[in-house]
């Protein structure tokens, strides 16, 4: 493999970063509310399903309320 030098791999990285298209402020704002949102929406599920299967096995093992 051919070493490159430092300079040559800054040269590279800045025309890699030149070719990245990066998203507008209301594209971030937007995509972040949505992942902060299924973040909420998926604990919120694993929550229930937690107490749930929590209940059955206490019912199970006579231990329940």
């Amino acid at each position: 493999m051919a070493k490159t030098s430092p300079a040559q791999f800054v040269r590279e990285v800045r025309q890699e970063l030149q070719k990245v298209t990066w998203p507008s402020r209301k594209e971030l704002v937007a995509t972040t509310l949505s992942v902060v949102a299924m973040s909420a929406l998926a604990a919120l599920f694993f929550f229930l399903v937690d107490q749930v299967l929590a209940w059955f096995v206490q019912l199970a093992l006579g231990i329940g309320r």
